[in-house]
């Protein structure tokens, strides 16, 4: 971080286009930054990690039913707190609790029903308003630490940052001496390879140069592949708790966490 660009000021662009097609038990009839986790969407849950680090200016980018999204912040204070309305004016609610206030500003940008991940981002430019941006997708949680992911990329020297996290296995893993399970981990993490965890870091010269507005581009394609060939994408390693919610399973996971209150992504205080 440098002074010139306090956390505050860094845009925090978050993929909301998705369409959850792997997730119709949880999201038939929403998008997929708005299912649930514990009673809030895991979008929020998203941008309270952020906002626990100190960032609060927010650019969605939106997609497949963006009107629920809208809606879920338009009425957030609502949803929140107690009013009176009365019916027979046209005065607005008049509130007698605050409810839950978040210090934050969120930019809505409609970037296309389809439109692959490399173009949102390029559709959202005029929003990069500092000399870097942090990126993730709308649908992954750890309990990732943002200020050492920015501290990497500021040290690294490059173009862009990505964090590499350690993925869980799907099957259960047992060790075997002869024919005695010794050991056995339902879902153990296989500490031997990293993966995209989706936590970026890019310098504004990043959209500018390795960008295009190309609605069938992914960001993981040529932008990434092409910035990586150059030397100018960083990593930061993660060795702590990571999962993207692509499954009903996945979700599931979440919810268990979260209602146990050991939820590894809740780094902010209620």
């Amino acid at each position: 971080m440098t002074e010139a660009t306090p956390v505050s000021e860094i845009p925090v662009v978050i993929l909301c286009g998705g369409m959850g097609t792997r997730l119709r038990e949880a999201s038939e009839k929403l998008p997929k930054p708005l299912v649930d986790i514990g009673g809030r969407p895991i979008l929020w849950h998203i941008m309270k990690l952020y906002s626990s680090y100190g960032f609060r200016k927010f650019v969605l980018c939106l997609g497949y039913k963006s009107d629920l999204i809208k809606r879920y912040f338009l009425d957030y204070r609502i949803n929140a707190g107690d009013f009176t309305l009365n019916l027979s004016t046209q005065d607005a609610p008049t509130f007698h609790t605050n409810g839950v206030q978040e210090d934050w500003d969120v930019t809505f940008v409609e970037t296309g029903l389809t439109t692959a991940t490399a173009a949102r981002i390029k559709r959202v430019e005029q929003h990069l308003t500092a000399d870097k941006f942090v990126l993730t997708y709308g649908d992954g949680l750890g309990d990732v630490d943002i200020l050492k992911t920015l501290r990497d990329h500021e040290a690294g020297g490059r173009l862009a940052t990505v964090t590499a996290v350690h993925p869980s296995s799907r099957y259960g893993e047992m060790h075997v001496t002869g024919d005695t399970v010794t050991e056995f981990n339902e879902k153990p993490t296989l500490a031997d390879g990293w993966v995209n965890g989706g936590f970026f870091v890019f310098d504004r010269a990043f959209a500018d140069k390795y960008l295009e507005d190309d609605p069938d581009m992914m960001l993981e394609q040529k932008p990434l592949q092409t910035v990586a060939r150059d030397g100018q994408l960083t990593v930061s390693q993660h060795e702590g708790y990571w999962l993207g919610m692509d499954t009903f399973r996945e979700w599931t996971e979440f919810n268990k966490l979260w209602d146990s209150g050991k939820a590894p992504w809740k780094t902010w205080e209620d």
